[in-house]
């Protein structure tokens, strides 16, 4: 299993990247700079490419060789990278992001979109059903590194580190991982493709995944499950910089310290899995204590909304919030980790010739239902006020609780 799990963690690794260079560092800079919320939810834009996977998955699926595609795909993200060192724009634009920039954000974004595809679909033909616990674990863990060490970590470099030298070792680290892609042993023998079974050319595609078994109820659960999560988490940061925490200290806190919590968490995830834990046993569980988390967030930050309140240097208030910071990535992590080996599981039931493009369709809604609240968290705390937000971010966290119990027997 490990020569397995080792091309897909380094393949994660640099998926996770461009995520962690705009969701970590994008974020705090622009509201450093003196952004409104709803101008620093605008740059969330830039993930567009990421909705529109199912238009490349069926390319996956039946064309060329996945092996093809992922060395291409990341050789190609190393290029964009090598064009962001060499091509810094001056113009700003709408967003308060340089235009040039923009454009290739966007083109990183297009093929890392692209390269997941193509890893996902590794992953559900490679691993055998024991083995999703595991490497589900690999795919978060992995991933939330590649994001740590472009968000965070960067977020503590940028006083020193030029723009061109930051993009450059990118560009080094996305040709390494295409080297290795290619050298890799494990993917000189992938199992044989559905290239070699007749795809299903329906005209109602969406149609014939959305009837495979379990795959309604996991599409509905897979958009809904993160999306009072995905809001708390876009803006308590945020909170905490209007309230005085220094940007170097929420870079630490929220690139480092955060991730290292979501990536623990995720590993006890894969161990609770790998224990024959059924992944929806386990969100009735872990679900409960994240809304608990949210629920003691949204009291604290009640209680920040009070006039006159600040976050002191070692204050138990300013240990309060960064600990519930913490926390609710630690279970966030569980819960990405339980998620993903469900959808996994539920797309390795399609045949072949269509598992890039199911788990696409899962993976779509999936950061469709986080783009939506990431993006408008911002206006909504803007429009209606931080409490008011927080308390609505906690019934949406309450809606997956009771989902649950609609799920169908053929996922258990």
């Amino acid at each position: 299993m490990r020569r397995k799990l080792l091309p897909l963690a380094g393949l994660y690794l640099v998926q996770g990247l461009p995520y962690g260079l705009q969701s970590g560092l994008l974020p705090v800079l622009l509201r450093a700079r003196g952004l409104s919320l709803t101008r620093v939810g605008l740059a969330k834009v830039l993930y567009l490419p990421w909705l529109f996977k199912l238009v490349w998955a069926p390319l996956v699926d039946t064309r060329g060789s996945l092996k093809a595609w992922l060395v291409l795909s990341t050789a190609a993200l190393g290029l964009v990278c090598g064009l962001l060192a060499a091509l810094p724009p001056a113009e700003a634009g709408p967003a308060g992001l340089p235009v040039t920039v923009a454009g290739l954000l966007l083109l990183l974004n297009l093929g890392a979109a692209v390269q997941d595809v193509a890893v996902d679909t590794l992953a559900v033909q490679l691993l055998e059903p024991a083995e999703l616990g595991p490497g589900n674990t690999v795919q978060v863990v992995a991933y939330k590194l590649g994001a740590v060490l472009a968000g965070g970590g960067l977020l503590a470099l940028v006083p020193t580190l030029s723009w061109p030298l930051l993009f450059l070792l990118l560009a080094a680290a996305y040709w390494l991982a295409a080297a290795l892609v290619w050298a890799a042993p494990a993917l000189q023998q992938l199992p044989a493709s559905g290239r070699s079974e007749p795809p299903l050319r329906s005209l109602h595609l969406l149609q014939d995944l959305l009837a495979m078994p379990g795959t309604l109820w996991t599409a509905g659960f897979v958009l809904t499950y993160k999306l009072g999560e995905q809001g708390a988490s876009s803006l308590f940061p945020l909170f905490l910089l209007d309230h005085g925490i220094s940007t170097p200290e929420l870079g630490l806190w929220n690139g480092v310290g955060a991730v290292v919590c979501s990536i623990v968490g995720s590993s006890l995830g894969g161990a609770l899995l790998a224990r024959h834990r059924q992944p929806l046993a386990l969100l009735r569980s872990v679900l409960r204590f994240r809304l608990g988390g949210l629920a003691c967030q949204t009291t604290l930050l009640f209680h920040l909304d009070t006039p006159g309140v600040r976050l002191g240097p070692s204050t138990v208030l300013r240990g309060a919030a960064l600990l519930s910071l913490c926390l609710q990535h630690l279970l966030g992590g569980l819960v990405t980790t339980t998620t993903f080996t469900l959808m996994m599981r539920c797309s390795q039931r399609a045949p072949r010739a269509l598992q890039a493009t199911h788990y696409g369709l899962l993976a779509t809604l999936e950061l469709l239902g986080k783009l939506f609240l990431g993006t408008l968290a911002g206006a909504l705390a803007d429009s209606l006020g931080r409490p008011l937000c927080f308390a609505f971010f906690l019934v949406l966290s309450g809606m997956p609780v009771l989902y649950l119990s609609l799920a169908p027997g053929s996922l258990a």
